[in-house]
């Protein structure tokens, strides 16, 4: 019997920074705007006025698509936008399924608009992904990251369909090309999936929890102030080892940790929430 958490993939990470694509503001401030709007949602410390506040941009956003739609930026910035609202929603996995499936959409046509060898990306079979994979360079490291984060919050949104499930293996190979290119990129985030990746399966059906460990330990490394490492750490790795004291004390640092970071307040904010309600569930667990 697989652990509950089974091809659970948590996408709460930094919000996009292609913001300054949005189409919707004509003047020349337009990218001054985008980078402010940016700034105030990552800084807020209520996710839920966030939550009620995107979807106006969301619109505008698809609007802007309509008018320039090759646009790879735009496409690629309304993907980041829709991923980013996914994580703000309550559990509702009809709505999850429809709008991961519109942030795929828009991120596999602006991987195309980027490069027309990507188009029809998720039709490729795993040997033609390799070879475009090996044609990439630090140029491409945007539009990677963004289809990647697109296909893992889809996936998550499907997890029922194990078509969708079984396309997993495409999502850690982009991430692990990111990985290649700047394990640095967005503080490390591309470790912080693999981490959830490896530690999907348990191991005795061929998981990779010290690869997960590992990690885990260097996403915590690039980016100390993001409270959420320390919560999927606690959640995915120590959910899936059995390590109670473990478990605890991460949840009980995020607990303790200041939220109020630059670019980090409300990542850290949703952070405190969810290692609230795994510590509540604890002793249910273990």
């Amino acid at each position: 019997m697989l652990n509950r958490t089974y091809y659970k993939i948590a996408l709460l990470l930094a919000l996009p920074a292609w913001l300054n694509g949005c189409g919707f503001m004509i003047n020349s401030a337009t990218q001054d705007f985008s980078e402010r709007l940016k700034q105030t949602v990552m800084e807020h410390n209520d996710p839920q006025t966030v939550a009620e506040a995107l979807p106006a941009y969301m619109l505008m956003l698809e609007a802007s698509v309509a008018g320039d739609n090759g646009d790879e930026n735009l496409l690629l910035s309304t993907a980041n936008l829709y991923g980013a609202y996914l994580n703000l929603l309550p559990d509702d996995e009809l709505r999850k399924q429809r709008l991961s499936r519109r942030s795929l959409d828009f991120a596999l046509r602006g991987i195309c608009a980027h490069n027309q060898g990507w188009c029809g990306l998720q039709q490729k079979s795993f040997d033609d992904l390799q070879t475009l994979i090996a044609q990439t360079d630090t140029d491409d490291i945007d539009q990677l990251y963004s289809v990647a984060v697109a296909w893992a919050a889809w996936i998550q949104a499907s997890k029922s369909d194990w078509n969708a499930v079984a396309q997993l293996a495409q999502v850690k190979l982009i991430m692990q090309r990111v990985l290649e290119m700047d394990e640095t990129y967005k503080q490390g985030s591309a470790h912080l999936y693999l981490a959830v990746m490896e530690s999907l399966i348990p191991e005795a059906l061929g998981g990779k929890p010290e690869l997960s460990k590992q990690h885990f330990e260097r996403a915590a490394q690039l980016a100390p102030d993001n409270l959420m490492v320390k919560v999927l750490y606690a959640k995915h790795y120590a959910r899936m080892v059995f390590e109670r004291e473990l478990h605890d004390n991460l949840l009980k640092q995020t607990l303790t940790a200041q939220a109020e970071a630059p670019g980090l307040t409300l990542i850290n904010t949703l952070a405190q929430q969810q290692a609230r309600r795994l510590l509540d569930s604890a002793n249910d667990y273990f």
